[in-house]
């Protein structure tokens, strides 16, 4: 057998090799590149969720802490890529992977990706970025108009303006929601008279110049958590994010947030912003946005609303009206990486007033100077990659008619799903889709009829029975690989409020089909019975239930 006696040397010419563009495809970085393109189709063409193999096994392809001493070749070293990374990797877009957001990707984005890539834009300023700034600030308009629905003079008006801006791209709901918040916050603490605003002169300053001995953030208690980071991170606290209950349908009660309002007014805490949840993250419910905005209105309140999940749902003709009120918000956080189909760290914040962001800008002498369109000086995240395009582009090419076709699909498949389960005798949906989302588990029909005689004592060894069973189920059919859904936790009025474990699916994959969806059902059945504890135990609970009534 030939033995390789390659080794790979760093000097300077083969450094300046890697950093030129190859001469011909023919080329060893072009051949790679045909490598690397071919083995990616085919591990998208497969249709598990994962390979069957421990995470502990895996780490030790990954265990040195030591950087290289010498460099590897290129086509070594991408090999290592392929069989220890790529064919490690969870595939989020098989059509059985249906338990997070991350779905199926238009396949023109894997190319177009090559220019954003390429060209390396900087958006923090102008300097970096050139065209990309004005296709950012458009994609920007694009979606205000989405949900604003301003006049074109509007657009023409604001969406280039150097001393404004329509919003925010950045990585992600999260830093999204941050500087939603901080604009709010700055602008309840805003300069006035010889105090300068809480950007300059601080949290404790502008407290006492105000006169108020709190702030006070108001969500659902199933606001994501990316909230609390917000309240950390902008020094109000988490404790002042004051979680407002819910309703039998996981929609903030109206009621419990004009009580908590009128108890903060008592106690002098000024609550500065009112979050609208469009589409919680576990279960997909929407808030009653048109009546938060009224009390928001009426409470001199920052309305926001995450629409992090829900955003996409306004290209549906059929479904907008969920979102009704949602016109009326301060502020608007959409993630482009759910519904609107494109790669990980697409997220946005929309603010209707152009002029509110002006309360965050930020300068330097070096870049983002006064009257400059740098898009960095009403940004928190400094340099950013130019993932605008690939939101552009796909705007391009789908068009709202075409994302109409895929919020409509992926709702009613959603809706098709939660009647299979409905119809299966072994299985309990526990919250109704409004959006894609929907929860539910596993309960063999004779728990079901146990469940509904059963004394108080035993009703609650049957639900932990339950909690250890669907836990089991998830766990194995995650390890599997063949199909993957979620779980969490949740307290549904039917069973009195009681911690419950469900698995949780999303169904946005336009690949998945209505096999797939009764296959996952069959698999968790089988996999129920691999149970050496949490199914005997469930179902000799169940039989002595049964016998004694």
């Amino acid at each position: 057998m030939a033995v390789d006696n390659r080794k790979a040397d760093a000097t300077l010419e083969s450094l300046h090799r890697i950093f030129t563009v190859p001469e011909a495809p023919e080329s060893t970085l072009g051949l790679i590149e045909q490598k690397i393109s071919q083995n990616l189709n085919e591990f998208l063409g497969t249709h598990i969720a994962a390979r069957e193999k421990p995470l502990i096994e895996i780490e030790k392809d990954f265990s040195s802490a030591d950087i290289p001493e010498n460099p590897s070749f290129v086509s070594d070293h991408t090999q290592f890529l392929l069989t220890k990374l790529v064919a490690q990797s969870v595939h989020t877009s098989a059509p059985s992977f249906i338990g997070h957001m991350t779905s199926a990707l238009p396949y023109f984005l894997m190319p177009l990706s090559k220019i954003m890539i390429g060209l390396n834009q900087n958006l923090v300023k102008i300097e970096t970025s050139k065209a990309f700034t004005p296709l950012e600030r458009q994609v920007l308009g694009m979606m205000h108009n989405l949900i604003f629905n301003e006049e074109t003079s509007f657009y023409q008006q604001w969406m280039h303006s150097a001393n404004h801006s329509l919003g925010a791209f950045c990585s992600g709901g999260t830093i999204a929601n941050i500087t939603a918040l901080w604009v709010a916050r700055n602008n309840v603490l805003k300069p006035d008279g010889e105090f300068k605003g809480v950007a300059n002169e601080g949290l404790f300053r502008a407290m006492k110049h105000y006169g108020y001995d709190d702030l006070a953030i108001l969500v659902s208690e199933r606001g994501h958590y990316s909230l609390k980071k917000a309240a950390d991170v902008l020094g109000i606290g988490r404790d002042c994010l004051i979680p407002i209950k819910t309703d039998d349908n996981n929609r903030i009660r109206v009621d419990d947030l004009t009580a908590t309002l009128q108890s903060l007014k008592e106690k002098n805490i000024k609550p500065f912003a009112i979050i609208g949840v469009a589409g919680t993250t576990e279960t997909g419910n929407i808030d009653p946005l048109d009546e938060l905005a009224d009390i928001a209105q009426a409470h001199d309140c920052h309305f926001h609303v995450d629409a992090a999940w829900g955003g996409a749902t306004l290209m549906s003709n059929k479904y907008r009206s969920l979102l009704k009120g949602i016109e009326r918000a301060d502020s608007i956080t959409i993630d482009a990486h759910k519904q609107l189909y494109v790669p990980m760290g697409a997220g946005m914040v929309i603010f209707k007033n152009p002029a509110l962001m002006t309360s965050i800008e930020h300068h330097a002498e070096y870049i983002l100077r006064k009257g400059s369109k740098d898009l960095g000086s009403h940004t928190l995240e400094g340099s950013r990659s130019g993932m605008a395009m690939l939101l552009f582009a796909s705007l391009n090419i789908i068009s709202r008619q075409g994302y109409e076709m895929l919020i409509n699909n992926s709702i009613d498949k959603a809706k098709h799903f939660a009647n299979m389960i409905k119809q299966d005798p072994d299985f309990e949906l526990i919250t109704e889709p409004e959006l894609c989302l929907l929860t539910y588990r596993y309960v063999p029909a004779e728990t079901q009829q146990a469940l509904t005689i059963a004394n108080a004592e035993d009703k609650h060894l049957l639900h932990d029975a339950l909690n250890d069973l669907t836990k089991f189920i998830q766990k194995r059919q995650r390890e599997s690989g063949k199909s993957f859904v979620s779980r969490t936790r949740l307290t549904p009025e039917k069973w009195n409020h009681k911690i419950t474990t469900v698995f949780r699916v999303v169904l946005a994959n336009p690949l998945t089909t209505d096999d797939i969806l009764q296959d996952v059902l069959i698999e968790q059945k089988e996999l129920a019975k691999e149970s050496v504890h949490s199914l005997p135990r469930l179902l000799t609970l169940t039989k002595r239930i049964l016998a004694n009534n």
